[in-house]
């Protein structure tokens, strides 16, 4: 009988074992711990990077809020700002409501034998502008109020020497002046004294003006205006006497809510 050759088995390769070659070892496989520790750690970096996400995003809305809540308290701070400055202004331009005559301009009125009227307008006070330079037809003399020029006297000078536009002068009584006119010649001519003295107690008020007139009524040779107020006198009023109606018209009317436009008096 003839002897068989046994076969031989193949040897393992250092460092491998069967296992390894039934399961293709050197093949590019990947043992399924090594697979199963790769996915664990892709899905820990994963949520750590959806944690980094959520943080971020959570600060970035509290920085919005926080933002958004400086500048509510921004608009807030400037509102109460502004509405104290507009408070503030309002405050400071309001007129001073007008006030009796002082009793010194009482006493004097009835010494002299002046007329005072508080109200010589009946009904709606007319304060309609005329065309520049226009004229129109009061119904006193000196006027106090109605249609007058787009341009009112101007402040400078105080004291005139000759007569001045009377409608551009109604138009300075509604911006709450005080006007004093004297008749400057003929027999019933104001004492030059009492123009003195007017002259010195006007330049140094504010708002008023002094000015001679050469059609006043002929038992007047003193008057003094503010808007719709009027006090008149004859030729002996005395210098003292025709200083306290002038001031008292200051006192009682300049620079008050009596006149409509009283924020544009000067000093006012």
């Amino acid at each position: 009988m003839a002897n068989r050759k046994k076969k031989r088995r193949p040897r393992n390769r250092p460092g491998t074992s069967r296992s390894d070659n039934r399961h293709g070892a050197g093949s590019g496989a990947e043992p399924t711990s090594r697979r199963k520790g790769a996915a664990e750690t892709g899905s820990t970096s994963e949520a750590r990077r959806e944690r980094k996400e959520r943080a971020r995003k959570a600060r970035e809305a509290e920085r919005k809020k926080a933002s958004r809540s400086a500048a509510i308290r921004r608009a807030a701070i400037f509102s109460g700002v502004g509405l104290g400055v507009f408070g503030v202004l309002l405050w400071l331009q309001r007129a001073a409501a007008p006030r009796p005559l002082p009793q010194a301009a009482t006493a004097a009125i009835d010494a002299a034998g002046c007329r005072y009227d508080s109200s010589p307008t009946d009904g709606t006070l007319i304060r309609d502008h005329l065309a520049s330079g226009g004229t129109t037809a009061y119904p006193s003399v000196p006027a106090t109020s109605g249609a007058h020029d787009p341009s009112p006297l101007p402040f400078e000078p105080r004291v005139y020497d000759v007569p001045v536009p009377e409608t551009r002068a109604v138009h300075f009584l509604e911006h709450s002046g005080v006007i004093a006119y004297y008749r400057a010649n003929g027999g019933s001519a104001l004492a030059q004294p009492v123009v003195d003295r007017l002259t010195s107690l006007v330049n140094a008020s504010k708002n008023t003006i002094l000015a001679p007139r050469t059609d006043l009524p002929d038992d007047t040779s003193f008057a003094v205006t503010a808007w719709n107020k009027v006090v008149d006198c004859g030729s002996d009023v005395t210098p003292d006497q025709a200083a306290a109606i002038t001031s008292g018209f200051i006192e009682a009317f300049s620079c008050t809510s009596n006149a409509p436009e009283s924020q544009n008096g000067e000093g006012c």
